[in-house]
């Protein structure tokens, strides 16, 4: 399969390595729905192709956002084959620190939106895809129902000082996947997760250059951040590969977080 029959929802396509999905999939002839949070963006990228995109102003967090964004987007598009979690936030800060201890609504926040927010996106979407009618067995499809892609971290495996709910998020992202593609595989429906590490992102735009000279370095090849582009690339491979199922794909140039 390629994108160009693309049906898909996409949490955070507003920006970052979301925004670099949506543009693929659009690019090659798909239909896409932007869930996020960012109103104006969402609307201004939508408003470009107004054959291929719809947005959805979506709290990730919130259940009926998520039910009632991707019900619309099924509607719109007749069905939907792809779902790709992105919606996310850093959160970072020290359990302890000299402001005293880390508020619990402030780590619950991270919980709501990275955690959470997959959970609800998955479900939303699993919903929908079950019921996709199996597509006649050819050369140039698969006997899939539908491919969920979430967006873990390699915070997951080496999380860094001040990542601990970060990393707890994107560590239980890890292990959900297994489990859901267990689940789902009577359904014909995959579940995987993409781990990246270092790529140009909003969150690590405003990194100044001696920095991110520094983070390069511990990037062994490419010594350099990723780009949204090729996040969005490796979304597409494993929405092609059939074997690609219940697992987690590093994507980092071999970075290890010290």
């Amino acid at each position: 399969m390629s994108f160009k029959n693309t049906r898909a929802v996409v949490s955070g396509g507003a920006s970052g390595l979301g925004l670099g999905v949506v543009e693929r999939i659009v690019a090659q002839g798909g239909k896409v729905a932007i869930l996020d949070i960012n109103d104006e963006q969402g609307q201004l990228i939508a408003s470009r192709f107004p054959q291929q995109i719809i947005f959805c102003k979506t709290d990730i967090s919130k259940e009926d956002d998520v039910d009632n964004a991707v019900d619309l987007a099924a509607k719109t598009f007749g069905s939907i084959n792809l779902a790709v979690g992105c919606a996310g936030i850093l959160g970072a800060g020290k359990i302890i620190s000299k402001k005293g201890p880390m508020p619990a609504d402030y780590f619950q926040k991270v919980i709501d939106i990275n955690l959470m927010g997959t959970f609800l996106l998955t479900r939303a979407a699993a919903k929908h895809m079950q019921n996709n009618e199996l597509p006649e067995p050819d050369s140039e499809s698969n006997q899939e129902r539908g491919v969920i892609v979430h967006t873990a971290s390699i915070a997951a495996y080496e999380g860094q000082f001040g990542q601990v709910a970060y990393s707890a998020t994107k560590s239980a992202i890890v292990g959900m996947m297994l489990p859901l593609a267990r689940e789902f595989a009577s359904s014909a429906i995959r579940c995987m997760a993409i781990a990246p590490g270092m790529f140009e992102t909003p969150m690590l735009a405003k990194v100044p250059d001696d920095i991110r000279e520094g983070l390069y370095k511990g990037i062994p090849f490419p010594s350099r951040f990723g780009t949204a582009d090729e996040f969005a690339k490796m979304v597409e491979h494993i929405f092609d590969n059939q074997m690609l199922n219940g697992s987690v794909i590093r994507l980092d140039g071999a970075a290890r977080l010290q």
